[in-house]
């Protein structure tokens, strides 16, 4: 499905939290997409949100009814984006949902063929990989400064949510922990950079049975018990070639490890946290001292987040814009519902080495995304 040359895509928000404002602020940004309405399970946060951004808050059945909207951008809890993916895909909208693309590899094998069948398009976060670190390693990849990728670690380490998040229980549920929640992150940028994953090796504990919630609000000081592993390490084989490290826990206070690091051939790579769009890129090249390459002034690098006090950059958004551009050029989205899928199918391995402590070989494959250009990318803004 081709979109009209100079029309915008229609966008309708379902899931208002506290993402939400992210998505919403920064729609303003790019050009090719305009809000429309918004919808939740409380209609007093829909009407809040709609009131905020000058949108039309409306009940679920209703947005996805709209034909003002061409889009639904999902950001409900996880347990939901399956049943609002596939009730917008069915109702002919286009989608874009957070990560992850839905809670098991089958219902995401479902949502990606319903897209096709359909000829409609299916993006999902993260679009970090999009950012200007992203954009930096990759061109550095591409261009061979590191050879031919023979290893490398990735870790995603801290406490957890309870100590922050004022309801945070879904975060330690099937479909959550550190690997469904933050693994999409650090697994789409390693795709991104080396390929398909095609087989796993995974040990996975719990550090604690129960969790005790400290932030603020009307959950603080009660005790909840936890349905998945908070504590992964697992080996990753890319049909590549390479062998990544990857870690993903909740049980640690402090750690000292790089969010990712590739070594090659002809040298090695750092990568900041895959979870921001900026940071510094580092290369060293045949052991040489590390060379920074800073995104501050890269387009998607700027740091414009906590918006009180911008410590980083968060472009949440910048794959929607990209969808609707692939929209009027025929091709896939780079964010698109194939790459989450595999990661996806890479989480699910991951889970399932965990638990029977043998090597589980990845179902599916995808082709690395094409790389975003500093022209495209610039051309993407409003």
């Amino acid at each position: 499905m081709q979109a009209k040359s100079g029309a915008k895509l229609g966008i309708g928000v379902i899931g208002c939290g506290n993402i939400s404002m992210t998505y919403l602020r920064n729609a303003a940004l790019f050009a090719g997409v305009e809000l429309r309405a918004c919808a939740d399970i409380s209609a007093d946060m829909a009407a809040l949100r709609a009131r905020e951004y000058g949108i039309r808050a409306l009940p679920v059945d209703a947005l996805l009814a709209d034909p003002e909207v061409d889009l639904v951008l999902n950001l409900t809890v996880p347990s939901a984006h399956f049943d609002i993916t596939h009730s917008a895909l069915s109702a002919g909208k286009h989608v874009f949902t957070e990560k992850p693309l839905a809670t098991s590899a089958g219902e995401g094998r479902r949502l990606v063929a319903e897209a096709a069948k359909r000829d409609l398009l299916l993006g999902s976060a993260p679009d970090t990989f999009l950012g200007a670190a992203g954009r930096r390693a990759r061109r550095l990849m591409d261009e061979g400064a590191i050879g031919r990728a023979v290893t490398g670690t990735a870790f995603m380490m801290g406490r957890g949510m309870e100590h922050w998040h004022p309801n945070p229980q879904f975060y330690y549920q099937p479909g959550g922990g550190p690997v469904f929640d933050m693994g999409p992150y650090y697994l789409t940028m390693l795709v991104n950079l080396l390929g398909p994953v095609a087989r796993v090796m995974v040990m996975t504990t719990r550090g604690q049975d129960e969790r005790l919630i400290t932030a603020e609000g009307p959950y603080k000081n009660t005790s909840f018990r936890v349905g998945t592993p908070t504590n992964i390490l697992s080996l990753l084989e890319f049909h590549c070639g390479a062998t990544v490290t990857f870690g993903a826990s909740w049980d640690v206070f402090k750690h000292s490890n790089h969010p990712i690091e590739l070594h090659g051939t002809e040298g090695s790579i750092r990568l900041p946290d895959p979870d921001t769009f900026g940071g510094t890129v580092s290369l060293s090249a045949h052991g040489a001292d590390w060379k920074d390459f800073e995104s501050e002034g890269e387009l998607y690098g700027a740091r414009n987040w906590p918006y009180a006090a911008p410590d980083r950059a968060n472009y949440r958004m910048l794959g929607v814009a990209d969808l609707a551009r692939s929209l009027l050029e025929g091709r896939r989205p780079r964010a698109s519902g194939e790459l989450a899928l595999h990661v996806l199918e890479v989480m699910e391995a991951i889970l399932a080495s965990g638990e029977s402590r043998n090597s589980v070989a990845v179902v599916g494959s995808v082709d690395q995304p094409p790389l975003l250009g500093e022209d495209e990318a610039a051309s993407l803004l409003a």
